[in-house]
C-alpha cells in the first residue's frame, strides 16, 4: 500500500456522510481538507527547527504559527457538518485574518503580506459557488481598503526596514503568494478533470441505459420538435434515429393523433405531468410488405420543472414511449367479448320474447278449441262446428310444429349438425312446387305473386328439401312483409356453374342498421314489442345457414318504404369439403343414425292424441 492510498483512506475516514456517494463531492472536500491538514502539520514539524536556527521568535511569528492551527479546525468543521460552501467562506475569513495581522505588523500596504489578498478570491473559487466567490472578493477588497485607510491615518506601527530587508520580503511574499495560487491552479484542473471524467461516465451509464431499454426517451424542444431519441426507437419503428430528429417524429403520428400528441407536448412544456395514447406510423417489414400503425403510450413531463413554472417561459420535454399495441388489442377483444356478450342477452330477452308470443298463441287455440269439443253436449255442438274446431286445432298444431321444427334446424346448423344430403333434382320444379304452395297466401293478402322460372334450367345436385326451405322462407318473409297491392317476384337464372335465386317484393323495406344484423337468429326489424309480423324471426338466418352450408353466396339488398331484394348464389354442383373427422362440423349424423332418430321420433308419435296424429 503507497502512502498516497493511505492519505486517501485517512481523508475518506474524515469525509462528512453526506459526501461518501457522491464522486465529485467527495473529490471536493478531499481537496479541501488534503492541502490544510497537510500544510499544517509539516508546519508544526518544521517550527522545532525554525526555532533552533532564529531563537526565540517574535510575537507576529508565534501568531503566525498559532494561526496554523485555524485550517485544522475549518477541516474538522467540514468533516463534521459537510457544510462545503460554510467551510470556505470561514477559511476566507481565517485567511484575510492572518493576513492583515501580518501586514499591519509589517508596513501596512506596503508590506509583503498585502500581496496575499489576491489569494483569497483564488482560494473562495474552488467552492464553486458564486456567493462565496463573491464574498472573499468584496472580503480581500475590504482589506485592502482598511491597509490603505489606516496608512493615511497613521494607525499602524513605524516599521523602516532597511531595503535589503524590504526586498527579501517583497521577494518572499510574492513567492510564497505565487506557490500557493500555482497550488490552488493545480487543485482547481484536478478538481475539473475529476468533474469532467465523472460527467463522461454518468453520460456513458445513460447512454448505456438508453440503448438498451425497451422504451424510448425522447427529449423535445418547446415546440415539439426532437432533440434527442434513444435507440430504442429503432427496433420499435423499423427506422434509423437520424430520421426522426427535428419533425420526423410527428409525421409518422397518425394524423387524427395529432392534436392529442401536441396538445401533451404543449402541456408538459407549461409545467404539467401529461400522458397519452396515440399511433405511430412503423416502416413496413420486408415480410408485411404493406404499411401499419403501432399504439404508443407516452408519459411527458418538463425538462427543467423550475423553469417551466414561471408564467413567461417554456421549457423543454422529456418523454418516455412505450409500444402498447398487444394491450390496446386485448382492450379491443374486450370490448368484442363484451358486445357479444350483449348481443347474446338481447338475444335471450328477443328470443324469450318471441317464443312466449309464438308458442302461446297457438297452444292457446289448442286447449281452448280441445275443451269446446269435449265439451259438445252441453255447448250442444254440431258438426259443421266440430269439424271447424277441429281444423283450427289442426292449423295450430301446424304452426306450432313449424315452430319447433324452426327451432331445431337452427340449433343444428348452429351447432355443426344439420346433414346436406347431396343428390341431383330438377330446381324449376321445386320452385313451382314452393310458389303455388304459397300462392293462395298471397293471393289472401292481396298480393302479386310473380314466378319466373325458365324452361331450361339444367338439373342441380344438392339436398332439394334445403333448396326448397329457402325459398319457401325467402318468399314468405317477402309475401309477410309486402302491404295489400303489392308485388313479389321470383326468378331462377344460372350464371357460369351457379344458380341465381332472386326474391323481391316491394315491402316495408329494412332500415340500413337493421340491415346490418339481418340473418341473425330470432332478429325480425322493428321493436321486439311492438311487432307488426307474426313470425319467429328464424326465416333469413336458417336461409343463410343452409346457403353457406351449400358453400353458397346470400346478398340482401333494401330501402326502407321501397321493398327489399334478397340473391342467393348455388352452386350446380355441390361438394362437400373435406375435412379431418376432428375438423368436421357439417354432417356428423351418418344415414343409418339419422333413420334410426327418425324412428324414434315416428315412435313417440304414436303415444300422442289420435287428433294430433291425424294432423301430422
Amino acid at each position: 500500500m503507497t502512502v498516497l492510498s493511505i492519505i486517501r483512506d485517512c481523508l475518506d475516514a474524515l469525509l462528512h456522510p453526506s459526501a461518501r456517494y457522491d464522486a465529485l463531492m467527495r473529490a471536493r472536500h478531499r481537496a479541501f481538507m488534503a492541502p490544510r491538514l497537510l500544510g499544517s502539520l509539516a508546519a508544526f514539524a518544521a517550527f522545532p527547527v525554525y526555532l533552533a536556527m532564529r531563537g526565540a521568535p517574535s510575537a507576529i511569528e508565534v501568531a503566525a504559527f498559532a494561526w496554523l492551527i485555524a485550517p485544522i479546525m475549518l477541516s474538522w468543521f467540514l468533516s463534521r457538518t459537510g457544510r462545503y460552501e460554510g467551510a470556505h467562506v470561514l477559511s476566507s475569513l481565517a485567511l484575510a485574518g492572518l493576513i492583515m495581522a501580518i501586514a499591519i505588523t509589517t508596513g501596512g500596504i506596503e508590506s509583503f503580506a498585502a500581496v496575499w489578498l489576491v489569494v483569497v478570491p483564488l482560494e473562495a473559487a474552488l467552492s464553486a459557488s458564486r456567493r462565496v466567490a463573491a464574498f472573499a472578493s468584496l472580503l480581500a477588497l475590504s482589506c485592502a481598503g482598511m491597509l490603505i485607510l489606516f496608512s493615511q491615518l497613521g494607525w499602524l506601527p513605524v516599521v523602516e526596514p532597511s531595503a535589503a530587508e524590504r526586498g527579501v520580503l517583497m521577494a518572499f511574499g510574492i513567492a510564497s503568494a505565487t506557490l500557493y495560487a500555482a497550488g490552488l491552479a493545480f487543485g482547481a484542473e484536478s478538481l475539473a478533470r475529476t468533474s469532467v471524467a465523472l460527467l463522461s461516465r454518468e453520460e456513458e451509464r445513460y447512454r448505456l441505459l438508453a440503448r438498451n431499454m425497451s422504451d424510448v426517451i425522447s427529449r423535445h424542444q418547446r415546440n415539439g420538435a426532437v432533440q434527442f431519441i434513444s435507440p430504442a426507437v429503432e427496433a420499435m419503428l423499423g427506422m434509423q434515429v437520424a430520421q426522426l430528429l427535428g419533425h420526423g417524429l410527428f409525421d409518422r403520428v397518425h394524423v387524427a393523433d395529432r392534436p392529442a400528441y401536441l396538445t401533451a407536448l404543449s402541456d408538459a412544456a407549461r409545467g404539467e405531468v401529461r400522458s397519452v395514447e396515440f399511433r405511430l406510423r412503423r416502416e413496413p417489414a420486408a415480410e408485411r410488405g404493406q404499411v401499419d400503425f403501432i399504439w404508443v403510450e407516452m408519459r411527458c413531463r418538463p425538462l427543467d420543472e423550475d423553469r417551466a413554472r414561471e408564467v413567461t417561459c417554456e421549457a423543454e420535454v422529456v418523454a418516455v414511449m412505450r409500444d402498447v399495441t398487444d394491450r390496446k388489442l386485448f382492450e379491443q377483444a374486450l370490448d368484442q367479448a363484451r358486445n357479444a356478450a350483449e348481443a347474446a342477452d338481447a338475444a335471450k330477452t328477443r328470443f324469450l320474447a318471441t317464443m312466449s308470443h309464438e308458442l302461446r298463441t297457438p297452444l292457446n287455440a289448442i286447449i281452448g278449441f280441445s275443451e269446446m269439443i269435449a265439451q259438445e253436449q252441453t255447448l250442444m255442438l254440431g258438426a259443421a262446428q266440430r269439424k271447424e274446431y277441429a281444423q283450427l286445432i289442426n292449423d295450430s298444431g301446424q304452426h306450432l310444429l313449424s315452430v319447433v321444427n324452426g327451432i331445431l334446424d337452427m340449433s343444428k346448423m348452429e351447432s355443426g349438425n344439420f346433414e346436406i344430403a347431396s343428390e341431383p333434382f330438377a330446381p324449376r320444379a321445386s320452385l313451382l312446387h314452393c310458389c303455388n304452395l304459397l300462392a293462395l297466401k298471397a293471393r289472401e293478402n292481396g298480393i302479386d305473386l310473380i314466378t319466373d322460372a325458365p324452361q331450361d334450367l339444367p338439373v342441380m345436385t344438392g339436398d332439394p328439401r334445403a333448396f326448397k326451405q329457402i325459398v319457401l322462407n325467402l318468399v314468405a318473409n317477402a309475401i309477410k312483409f309486402t302491404e295489400r297491392g303489392g308485388q313479389v317476384s321470383v326468378s331462377a337464372a344460372v350464371s357460369g356453374s351457379q344458380l341465381t335465386l332472386r326474391v323481391s317484393d316491394t315491402g316495408v323495406g329494412i332500415a340500413p342498421d337493421d340491415l346490418k344484423r339481418i340473418g341473425a337468429p330470432f332478429f325480425q326489424t322493428g321493436t321486439t314489442y311492438q311487432r307488426r309480423h307474426e313470425g319467429t324471426g328464424l326465416g333469413l338466418s336458417i336461409v343463410k345457414s343452409l346457403v353457406a352450408l351449400h358453400l353458397g353466396e346470400l346478398t340482401v339488398q333494401s330501402r326502407l318504404g321501397e321493398g327489399t331484394a334478397v340473391t342467393v348464389k348455388l352452386p350446380l354442383v355441390y361438394t362437400p369439403p373435406q375435412l379431418q373427422p376432428a375438423e368436421r362440423k357439417i354432417a356428423t349424423l351418418t344415414p343409418a343414425l339419422r333413420q334410426d332418430i327418425q324412428d324414434q321420433a315416428h315412435d313417440q308419435s304414436q303415444d300422442q292424441p289420435a287428433l294430433v296424429k291425424k294432423s301430422a
